[in-house]
């Protein structure tokens, strides 16, 4: 009799054991590594190189702002664009984007007295460029001045991020990590390892991948978003495993205590 007893209580604490080594390990193996968490973990050995600005050519659907002047102001009033009654909102972005000039799906803009230019393969410079030269050649204006501008340069930002969705930008060059910083920055469920972005130039649509735990991508072609970016930021692992009832650790770990428990109670009488 002794003997059963004694034996009952080696494998009552043999499954004690084994019960806590288990959820030992699953709390552990639910944690994050600094690995996969921070970002350009190899910035000490990165070399930098210079930054190149390369301006974007402009795309179908762009909403562009034109200012022209003069010397004379009133001789360039006719290739403003300015809606009636609302010359005191110019300064709402809006406003401005509803009277802008939109490039068509054949990439020109139905400019004034000038007609249909065409924009396709010239950047904001080379247009401004195109048209004070036509204003001055063909005796329209003396000395006129272009300004153009990009109303409605956006990213879109999906997946583990504090806050996705399509966000609006006025700068000429907006970094990477300035684009992830108007999200919110990712979540800590993010993948660091596995960022895809979508890029859409001239037509040709392009998906790469990005690694933000090395500072390797600091000298490639995607350190500078360029308008109609989509970034996607992936769940890693954990998020994934955790993504069905079974697979949530916690879930898992409070069936799993509740089982020891009535185990433990059943072993002990």
């Amino acid at each position: 009799m002794q003997l059963k007893i004694n034996m009952k209580n080696k494998n009552v604490l043999r499954f004690n054991y084994f019960a806590v080594a288990t959820l030992v390990f699953l709390l552990t193996s639910s944690c994050a590594t600094k690995q996969r968490i921070l970002y350009m973990q190899n910035l000490d050995t990165y070399t930098p190189n210079e930054l190149s600005y390369v301006e974007n050519t402009l795309q179908v659907d762009d909403i562009l702002n034109i200012t022209v002047g003069a010397l004379m102001s009133e001789a360039a009033v006719p290739y403003n664009k300015v809606l009636a009654g609302k010359q005191l909102q110019n300064n709402n972005l809006e406003v401005m984007r509803l009277e802008g000039y939109l490039v068509s799906q054949d990439k020109t803009i139905n400019f004034p007295v000038l007609g249909v230019i065409s924009v396709a393969g010239k950047t904001i410079a080379t247009l401004e460029k195109d048209l004070k030269e036509r204003l001055e050649s063909g005796g329209y204006l003396i000395e006129p001045s272009v300004t153009v501008r990009l109303l409605n340069a956006k990213v879109t930002i999906l997946g583990e991020v504090k806050s996705p969705g399509t966000f609006t930008f006025t700068e000429n060059n907006m970094s990477f990590l300035q684009a992830i910083g108007l999200a919110g920055d990712l979540t800590i469920n993010a993948n660091r390892k596995n960022i895809t972005i979508i890029r859409n130039l001239d037509g040709i649509q392009t998906a790469s991948r990005l690694d933000l735990t090395s500072a390797e991508w600091l000298n490639g072609p995607y350190s500078i978003v360029k308008p109609n970016d989509v970034i996607v930021v992936e769940p890693n692992r954990s998020k994934i495993k955790s993504s069905g009832f079974f697979g949530n650790s916690g879930s898992f770990v409070s069936i799993a205590s509740l089982a020891i428990s009535i185990i433990v109670l059943i072993t002990s009488q």
